[in-house]
């Protein structure tokens, strides 16, 4: 289980630094590591009855703590989403799982400004609450063998509940995705081996925690690896973040592609010297932004891909073997196959359809939603709903998902397809994203939303180059600042409300 490997990880690097939290300026080894999780959990266990507990404390060493010290205390954490309506969120997260408490932060509220919602405690309050007996008797548990520990806190079975994580949501209402201890810790164990992470690389935490690729690969990821872990609970403090990379010297970088363009905007040559690899997932990387770390840095920025249901990652570029423009090879663990979109026929090399994917990272089902999980996992294999091709060498290429293919006169249109296109013909600063909307003469229309005005005149004639007529966006909209998700990814539902808005008063 995920905290038991996390004990014995913390055994063997007992002196060595576990976590570095730069917003609180507070640094603990493995040993305290281990010692504070301990306390909580005892805690935890004496206070909280239910089997569920809601979480919603900022990246830092408070959360990390938090989610392992739940776990030690035979609880499943649910990560709630804090970015935008957290207090919608929490209600959310305890209607659709049926649980009371949430562990939150009074700092969080004040600063997000949210509401107080019924079962809400505070880790500030459980911190006070902490006396010399409790520190001393944790100290002493600590002391005890791997093995020995490892028994006297919770112990079941690896197919357990691990956590519950909610999907984006930016296509459509969040789903509530179990996962257990065996898909995150193959998960991890295969990537791991996958780019090659070694114990003495120095991880920047900034993604958040209720988003899967933060829960994996900043947290987990460098705990169970026995690698230290810097974090900082703001990843769109470009500057700030920039310079924790160069002081720290950070030796692995993990972002969204939003994050991580943040970050080499800001940057001076050398800032990144200490970097030995820079990931990028949860969205498409732009072309621009591998150039930019390549000349400016030196740095190869290798794409994945997963999804939350996958614990999350799927495939990934390698130091060693990679293509640009790819989202690389699949983990060794993980089967994958590319079918049709009309039928279940198997496709061969290089033909475009539904990426369906199998292993021990797949999640076994939706929470409470027998309907859902049907739809998407068939005889083992989970439907991804992402479109996508593998090449004669393995590597695997996404086209978008499926929801993103517009019909348009009889042709299957990819809006991601556009979107790539239209970038290459932005500046580098400006943002972008294609959408559809309905056309009462058509049936949908394309529309492309930029983050500065454009000439729009000049790209359409560049465009008419790459696309057919029947794929050129029809309009031009901006918007300054392109709603995001809390991981980064482009809000995709919420832009497309805001342009049906603009078309509604513009009519």
């Amino acid at each position: 289980m995920l905290h038991h490997e996390f004990i014995n990880s913390a055994k063997k690097n007992k002196n060595k630094l576990a976590i570095k939290d730069v917003h609180l300026d507070k640094s603990v080894n493995y040993k305290r590591c281990l010692t504070a999780s301990l306390i909580l959990s005892e805690k935890i266990k004496k206070k909280y009855s239910q089997d569920f507990i809601g979480i919603m404390i900022p990246t830092s060493l408070g959360c990390a703590l938090t989610v392992i010290a739940t776990l030690m205390a035979g609880k499943v954490p649910v990560m709630i989403n804090y970015s935008t309506g957290a207090a919608d969120n929490a209600e959310y997260a305890q209607r659709k799982c049926g649980f009371e408490t949430i562990i939150t932060s009074k700092a969080l509220l004040k600063k997000i400004r949210c509401r107080w919602v019924s079962g809400m405690v505070f880790i500030e309050d459980i911190m006070e609450s902490i006396t010399k007996t409790d520190k001393l008797l944790a100290a002493l548990k600590a002391n005890l063998p791997a093995a020995i520990l490892n028994k006297q806190v919770y112990h079941s079975s690896e197919d357990d509940l691990a956590v519950i994580l909610f999907t984006s949501g930016s296509e459509k209402d969040p789903k509530a995705v179990g996962l257990s201890h065996k898909n995150i810790i193959s998960n991890i164990q295969a990537a791991v081996e996958h780019v090659g992470l070694l114990p003495e690389d120095v991880f920047i935490g900034i993604l958040p925690y209720f988003h899967v690729f933060g829960f994996n690969t900043n947290l987990f990821v460098p705990l169970l690896t026995g690698s230290s872990l810097v974090t900082y609970p703001n990843p769109l403090d470009y500057k700030k973040v920039t310079n924790i990379i160069k002081n720290e010297n950070i030796t692995i970088l993990i972002g969204t592609p939003s994050f991580l363009s943040g970050y080499i905007k800001q940057a001076d040559v050398g800032d990144f010297k200490s970097l030995r690899l820079a990931i990028s997932g949860a969205d498409k990387t732009p072309e621009w932004l591998f150039k930019e770390y390549k000349q400016k840095h030196d740095v190869i920025l290798l794409e994945g891909y997963g999804s939350t249901e996958t614990s999350p990652i799927i495939s990934i570029n390698q130091p060693d073997n990679y293509k640009i423009g790819s989202i690389g090879k699949p983990l060794k663990n993980i089967n994958v196959k590319i079918e049709s979109v009309d039928s279940s026929e198997l496709l061969s090399e290089e033909k475009v359809g539904k990426i369906l994917v199998k292993g021990d990272s797949i999640f076994t089902g939706y929470f409470d939603d027998l309907e859902e999980t049907s739809f998407r996992i068939r005889d083992g294999w989970y439907d991804t709903g992402d479109m996508g091709s593998l090449d004669k060498d393995g590597f695997l290429w996404h086209k978008g998902r499926l929801r993103r293919f517009v019909k348009i006169g009889g042709e299957m249109i990819s809006l991601v397809n556009v979107e790539s296109i239209l970038e290459k013909y932005l500046p580098d600063n400006v943002e972008c994203c294609v959408i559809e909307i309905p056309d009462t003469r058509k049936g949908s229309k394309i529309i492309a939303v930029t983050s500065e005005n454009i000439d729009k005149i000049e790209i359409l004639k560049k465009l008419k180059n790459n696309l057919p007529n029947i794929a050129l966006p029809k309009n031009f909209v901006t918007l300054e600042n392109l709603p995001k998700m809390g991981s980064g990814k482009i809000d995709f539902r919420t832009i497309t409300e805001m342009v049906k808005n603009l078309s509604y008063h513009q009519q």
